[in-house]
């Protein structure tokens, strides 16, 4: 039975540990991500970062790699996963805004240059609201009879050759405990529609961020401790398997075991990273705002 959420003592919190951050480096290698290149030497995509505003790309990704550093320790592993070429997908968690910063700067300095969808009113967001839209923002409107645009847009974009980072909760996380809530179904409908447009399976990975939301803004010392995983690519091949027969959009089945296999992947990395179980009693869903069972 589904669970409304209340906020118990443990959503207040807390900093991801010293000691925590050395049990992940036992365990996988942690790199700095806010420089070029953190796994090592590697192919830059050329072609996207001549095509995407070389000049302002890289003011912005200097400002924004200047301000993390100022206000967070951040590490991440699995970077090397990100592929030099093609298209492919990232689904990242976001737990606060900073998170959204985290993915797309690790992707900028591993040398490609990805789309990213984000709410369309970022785009009037005074002075930088602009440069959002220079370095690769693909503005989104909001509302009911929306989604299949994005879809489109997204899929255009895949299909291009470009990669598309999406945040597939839609919006910050509403789980009191700061897990990744329910997804949106579009995540599925892109990855399983550029793919069959493309025929061949598009990548597909999970960034998962944790650390950021014990940063104070207005105080931010001291430095909180950031750490990112970009997962292995997920595998959804099976669920291409009989593409051939499927109608005009995949199938609702297909769209939404898809969903689940990246909100499950997401919250197991998650879990990994802050040390602890997930709440037994489910994941947080956004439409009835209280626990689902899994």
């Amino acid at each position: 039975m589904a669970s409304k959420g209340k906020p118990s003592p443990r959503s207040a919190v807390e900093p991801l540990s010293k000691e925590q951050v050395a049990r992940l480096g036992r365990k996988h290698q942690l790199v700095d991500p806010t420089h070029y290149y953190p796994t090592g030497p590697r192919q830059p995509n050329e072609g996207e970062i001549n095509a995407q505003n070389p000049k302002a790309t890289a003011r912005l990704l200097e400002g924004v790699s200047l301000v993390v550093r100022s206000r967070s320790r951040v590490r991440a592993w699995g970077l090397e996963h990100v592929p030099e070429t093609g298209p492919f997908i990232t689904a990242a968690t976001h737990v606060t805004m900073y998170d959204v910063f985290i993915p797309m700067m690790s992707l900028f300095h591993m040398g490609r240059r990805p789309r990213y969808m984000a709410k369309a009113e970022m785009a009037k967001w005074p002075l930088i609201g602009k440069w959002f839209q220079l370095v690769g923002m693909q503005p989104t409107p909001r509302g009911q009879g929306q989604a299949k645009i994005i879809e489109d847009e997204s899929v255009a974009i895949l299909t291009s050759g470009r990669p598309l980072t999406i945040w597939p909760e839609g919006t910050v996380t509403r789980d009191p405990l700061k897990w990744p809530m329910s997804l949106k179904s579009g995540v599925g409908v892109i990855a399983l529609e550029a793919s069959r447009q493309l025929g061949r399976q598009v990548p597909l990975f999970c960034s998962v961020t944790w650390g950021a939301a014990s940063i104070n803004h207005w105080w931010p010392w001291p430095r909180r401790n950031v750490v990112m995983c970009y997962d292995a690519q997920l595998d959804y091949g099976d669920l291409l398997a009989d593409l051939d027969s499927w109608g005009p959009e995949p199938p609702e089945s297909a769209v939404k075991e898809l969903t689940r296999r990246i909100r499950q992947r997401m919250e197991v990395v998650m879990a990994e990273i802050r040390g602890e179980e997930p709440p037994a009693e489910g994941y947080w869903d956004f439409r009835t705002m209280s626990r689902q069972p899994r």
